[in-house]
């Protein structure tokens, strides 16, 4: 079987750029090892939504057809230091509607694989796992382990941050783990959150509440592997006295909705993000701390930067063109580079334990928060990532 695009991974990543090539007259194949299950309950993994990518997620056909009841806007954030520091933001006061959209991973996911099941220049390849595969200079060309020969012009490695494709192709990534936990649960609270989004910068690590629709919210505490684990051992009425008062009480008594779920964070960074005839999206290119909840929004960004590329690309030129490929990485190289460092960064500074350091960052907040040129600066910054 041959195509012009072979993307291995139906992720959200991996569909998001399958949906963004449905314009184009490329042929496209997604190998995606099992179909995701909708959920029938609330999912614990959310994502922040930035307004640029949820109009890429509208150009990809996905948007209108998300379910609204399952979508919260962010209208307001406050974030709050370890020692008396405070950082505020509002949509309103930015001139914008939201800040973001807090959605469902399984949510986004689920509909993204109903778009391309209708797709008519995609060939949705599922059940099937890559098992071989081999570059040269006309094709790279995926074994199936079903014994299937898949020839493509360019293989795009969207399988995540253990991605098989990226391995099989000789990139060596490096991983630099955080020593901590992600630790993910749902909340219903007694007051209503206004569609605000919360974090605390603890001395036990970064708690974030994120708005979902009615009183609910979705937390993320990213903590220390030992603290995360204490957390995930407790019962329901222990967690929720636990993660309420972390909050200093700030929504009231929790009812927990969804069951706590835990994965370790750690940063990776590949060497380079293509190669001939091979490109990297998603966690199979880059991973950052969750403290900003723009992982996500780099891995969208990054499939529609490629398929944009793609969909622009001359006609004499073929998808796994080196120097095609390379303008796609160079579009993405300064954004996670950035973020890959801010984050870090951050977390870095409100992990240690000076008192010099506590009283810097806590004042760094403080006059953030007072400088309202610099605030609206951060705002944009986050709307268009």
């Amino acid at each position: 079987m041959n195509f012009d695009v072979a993307i291995i991974g139906g992720g959200l990543a991996g569909l998001a750029l399958a949906a963004a090539l449905r314009r184009s007259s490329l042929s496209v194949a997604l190998i995606e090892g099992r179909a995701p299950v909708a959920s029938t309950g609330w999912d614990a993994r959310v994502y922040a939504i930035s307004p640029t990518n949820a109009k890429f997620l509208e150009q990809t056909g996905i948007w209108p057809h998300l379910d609204r009841q399952r979508m919260s806007p962010v209208r307001a954030m406050e974030i709050m230091g370890d020692a008396g520091g405070r950082l505020d933001f509002s949509a309103y006061a930015s001139g914008v509607s939201e800040l973001a959209w807090i959605l469902e991973s399984a949510l986004m996911q689920a509909e993204l694989w109903e778009t391309v099941k209708r797709q008519g220049n995609l060939t949705l390849l599922c059940p099937a796992r890559p098992r071989s595969l081999a570059i040269d200079l006309d094709a790279a060309r995926v074994v199936l382990d079903d014994g299937r020969c898949i020839a493509a012009q360019l293989v795009v490695a969207a399988d995540g941050a253990e991605s098989w494709t990226r391995a099989a192709a000789g990139i060596e990534v490096s991983f630099s783990p955080y020593g901590q936990l992600g630790v993910v649960a749902n909340f219903a609270a007694d007051e209503d959150h206004r569609g605000t989004a919360f974090q605390w910068f603890r001395e036990d690590g970064i708690l974030a509440w994120l708005p979902l629709p009615g009183n609910r919210f979705s937390m993320v505490w990213s903590t220390a592997e030992q603290h995360g684990r204490a957390l995930l051992a407790l019962d329901s009425a222990a967690l929720c006295e636990q993660v309420a008062k972390a909050g200093n009480g700030r929504l009231g008594k929790l009812e927990l909705v969804t069951s706590p779920a835990g994965f370790p964070l750690r940063l990776m960074r590949a060497p380079r993000m293509v190669a001939s005839r091979l490109a990297l999206i998603g966690d199979a290119a880059h991973t950052i701390h969750p403290l900003s909840g723009h992982g996500i929004n780099l891995g969208f960004q990054d499939a529609q930067t490629l398929a944009n590329i793609l969909c622009a690309k001359p006609g004499h030129i073929d998808c796994g063109d080196l120097a095609l490929l390379r303008r796609y990485a160079r579009a993405r190289k300064e954004e996670v580079l950035t973020l890959q460092t801010v984050t870090d960064s951050l977390h870095r500074l409100f992990g240690a334990k000076s008192g010099a350091l506590s009283s810097l960052r806590n004042t760094g907040l403080n006059l953030t928060n007072h400088l309202p040129v610099v605030k609206d600066a951060l705002v944009r910054y986050a709307l268009a990532s």
